[in-house]
């Protein structure tokens, strides 16, 4: 029988890629190790040179830049079926790190084993490469977000991207998800202090747009929180249409 982690990686892959029966047969063929992380556990670290790369099946993970003052910024966050470290197929040295945001479960992929199926499989190959460039629009989107938007647009609109791409991938429960972050963790996200982060929330709460609790987001307008995060999700670059 196939691993699961296959038939999770492919999910993820079909979502903007198209992929017949035998490129799926050559994800399934591909060895998957399994790691466990805890809560703010690095699996990637600046510098390193690493020679597998990360499927997320469970939890969310962090990519981030360690400040020299020992601060962090977030710049992205993935969450089960993606590939948060992909661009290592492509770069000899990562130049930011990657962490576990709660409770995590990976499958590592040999390098090896992947650049083989590009030769096979082109399509494959493609998809991948796709995964990074997504990953790339969505940093350009972080840039935008954190440098030209006010700080209630800024949080609703992460608030949204998390909601829907977690809505995308069947993560989403009604009109809630999880999202593991601390308010510290969201000011790293978003510039903020912890002050603003916590006034913030409390605006949005009060607005009845959303809730955020214990590491769960419940969207109480969806409509009007995109409206309050100026949130429009085209640079997720998906094949097919999400209705929230």
């Amino acid at each position: 029988m196939a691993d699961p982690a296959a038939d999770i990686l492919a999910h993820k892959l079909k979502e903007h890629s198209r992929l017949n029966g035998e490129d799926v047969t050559a994800l399934e063929r591909l060895t998957y190790h399994r790691r466990l992380l805890q809560p703010n556990e690095d699996f990637i670290r600046q510098g390193d040179k690493p020679d597998v790369a990360a499927l997320v099946l469970s939890g969310m993970v962090a990519r981030y830049h360690l400040l020299n003052n020992g601060g962090r910024q977030y710049l992205s966050f993935n969450i089960k079926g993606d590939l948060p470290d992909a661009q290592s197929l492509f770069l000899d040295r990562m130049d930011h790190a990657v962490c576990a945001v709660g409770a995590v479960e990976l499958a590592l992929m040999p390098h090896k084993e992947i650049t083989r199926i590009f030769e096979r499989r082109p399509a494959v190959g493609f998809a991948i490469w796709r995964e990074t460039l997504i990953d790339a629009a969505i940093f350009r989107e972080t840039i935008t977000n954190n440098s030209g938007r006010a700080t209630r647009i800024r949080m609703a609109h992460l608030f949204c991207e998390l909601f829907y791409r977690a809505h995308a991938s069947g993560l989403s429960e009604g009109n809630t998800c999880s999202a593991p972050l601390s308010q510290i963790q969201l000011g790293e996200a978003l510039g903020m202090a912890i002050v603003t982060v916590n006034r913030t929330l409390q605006s949005l709460r009060r607005a009845r747009l959303m809730e955020f609790r214990h590491g769960i987001l419940t969207v109480k307008d969806w409509k009007r929180l995109v409206a309050a995060g100026d949130f429009n999700p085209d640079y997720l670059h998906l094949k097919r249409e999400v209705k929230v």
